[in-house]
Order: structure tokens, then C-alpha cells, then sequence
């Protein structure tokens, strides 16, 4: 009698477990496919057509494999509907009229995000939005940010690709004037646009960073290291690719356009990925070599 009072607690507690509504989530997901289809569309649109924003195309399929690699573990979650989501549902609804009427692009894309989390927590409560901040954060990745703040961030970095391209040219004894973003050569005037500033580098890295560090390293400190090292490895990377097509455009200056200056692009962003790689592998090797080694139990025998 007792074995049998001391496991009615753990069944009753087995039998009170609620599985994740799969099919509730689903319903949904399809409706906010279905009130958002202008907004994503947009966005896909985007992903074509923008170079910086490129790697939208692969948020989903890594956020989608984050959740099916954790699915044991959130099998695991207590689920608790939670009231407050039906809020944060009706506050992205008059997100995305606000964002339609203002033609905010920026305030219609995060609405769906704010959705998102709404059904999240409706359905299944603070600790799975708990459980799925990473890949919920990664989410973000799918919006360009706003054009104030990236007007803002692309100057900067254009004049600093432009100022690292001229000191190069010069060391090189290559004859260069710089005027702003614009750098004057003996065959030609290259102009150093907001396209090849550094933001699409610096944004696909910065997602990219994430995700290797999520995947490679269970460090929190480690992944805060590899997110700011994007930062250098990028802007450097963009001002070196800055400098190649003003050595190649000396020798070719169709090299400077087109089909090779994209590939030349390209070629930089996989540079910069082995070096934020790179960055991981010595950091680890330092720090294991720092750490003192543990000290081994010798065998002690016993005399019978």
C-alpha cells in the first residue's frame, strides 16, 4: 500500500503534464501566415535583391533545425497558456496598421515577430519563450534595420574602407587621391558606395557568429567574444576588399565591376568567416593551455 500511495503522486503529476498543441500552433502560425503574406513577401523580396541582406534566406531553416534538435528537451517543458499573449497578439495587429498606414517597413516587420511571441505564450506559456530566446532572437535577423540607423552606421564605415584604401595604395606606391568616399586612381574614379561599406559583412558575420557560437562553443562568455570580434574582422575585411579592387581595377577596370567585384565580395565574406573561425580555434587553444592540468590520483595498492 504504501509503494502504491508514493507513486501516485508521479503518476498524477506524469498524467498532468500537458503536450505542446502542435496542432493549435500550427492553426495559427497558418492565420499569421495569412494576415503577414505582404509583409513576408517583402522581406523574401528583400533577401533577393539587398547583398546585406542576403542571409535572411537562411534564418528560418537554422532556427527550424535549432527547434527540432531541442525537440526532447522541450518535449520536457511544463506547458502554462498564459493570458497576457492574447495582449501582445492584439498589440501586433495595431503594430501592423500603424506600420501599413506610416509606410514603416521596420514597424510592420517586427509586428510579426511580436506575434510570434504572442501564440508562443498563449499556447504555451513564459517558459517555452524562455527555452526559444536564442532562436526567437535570431528571428530579428530577417529585418533590415531601420534606414536612420543605417545611414548612420554605413558613412562611417565607408570613409574608414575609403581612409584604409588610400593609406594601402599609397604604402604601395600607387598614386591616390582620397576626397571623402571617393578615391581618385590613374584609371578611373572609384566611388566607395554605401553598398561597399562593410553593413552586409558586418550583419550576415554577426548572424553567423551567433550560430557557430551556439552550435561550437557552450561558453557564454566565448559567444560574447566571437559577437564582438564580427565587429574588427568585418570592417577590415570590407576595407581590404576596398583596397583589391582599386589594385585590380590599376591593372583591369572592368575588374571593379560588375560580376568580379561581386565575386571579389564573396570571396572577402568567406575570408572574414575563417578568420572569426580562427579567432574561436586560438582563444581555445590559449585558454587550454593556461588552465593547469588536473592532477592525477596515484594508485594506491593495499598489501593483503
Amino acid at each position: 500500500m504504501s509503494a502504491m500511495a508514493e507513486a501516485t503522486p508521479a503518476l498524477q503529476k506524469e498524467s498532468s503534464r500537458r503536450e505542446i498543441p502542435w496542432v493549435t500552433l500550427g492553426w495559427l502560425a497558418f492565420l499569421i501566415s495569412l494576415l503577414f503574406f505582404s509583409v513576408i513577401t517583402g522581406m523574401v523580396k528583400e533577401w533577393s535583391d539587398e547583398e546585406d541582406m542576403g542571409h535572411g534566406f537562411f534564418v528560418l531553416p537554422v532556427v527550424a533545425y535549432i527547434i527540432w534538435q531541442r525537440r526532447d528537451e522541450l518535449a520536457q517543458i511544463p506547458i502554462r497558456p498564459n493570458k497576457w499573449g492574447y495582449l501582445l497578439i492584439g498589440w501586433s495587429f495595431f503594430q501592423l496598421l500603424a506600420g501599413t498606414l506610416g509606410a514603416d517597413f521596420f514597424v510592420m516587420r517586427t509586428a510579426l515577430i511580436v506575434s510570434i511571441l504572442g501564440v508562443l505564450l498563449t499556447t504555451c506559456g513564459w517558459p517555452m519563450i524562455k527555452a526559444l530566446a536564442m532562436p526567437l532572437f535570431l528571428l530579428l535577423f530577417m529585418i533590415r534595420i531601420p534606414l536612420f540607423i543605417y545611414s548612420q552606421i554605413t558613412f562611417p564605415l565607408q570613409l574608414f574602407a575609403s581612409k584604409v584604401a588610400e593609406a594601402s595604395l599609397s604604402i604601395l606606391g600607387i598614386p591616390v587621391l582620397r576626397e571623402g568616399n571617393i578615391l581618385e586612381l590613374t584609371s578611373q574614379r572609384l566611388s566607395v558606395i554605401e553598398a561597399c561599406s562593410g553593413i552586409r559583412s558586418l550583419l550576415s558575420l554577426t548572424f553567423l557568429s551567433l550560430v557557430y557560437g551556439y552550435f561550437f562553443d557552450s561558453r557564454p562568455w566565448m559567444k560574447w567574444v566571437l559577437l564582438i570580434a564580427t565587429i574588427p574582422i568585418a570592417i577590415l575585411a570590407n576595407a581590404s576588399r576596398v583596397t583589391i579592387t582599386a589594385l585590380l581595377s590599376e591593372y583591369d577596370p572592368e575588374l571593379a565591376r560588375g560580376a568580379y567585384h561581386t565575386f571579389e565580395g564573396w570571396v572577402i565574406f568567406m575570408v572574414a568567416l575563417v578568420a572569426l573561425i580562427a579567432t574561436h580555434k586560438i582563444l581555445s587553444l590559449i585558454i587550454s593551455r593556461g588552465r593547469p592540468a588536473a592532477p592525477q590520483n596515484p594508485e594506491v595498492s593495499i598489501a593483503r
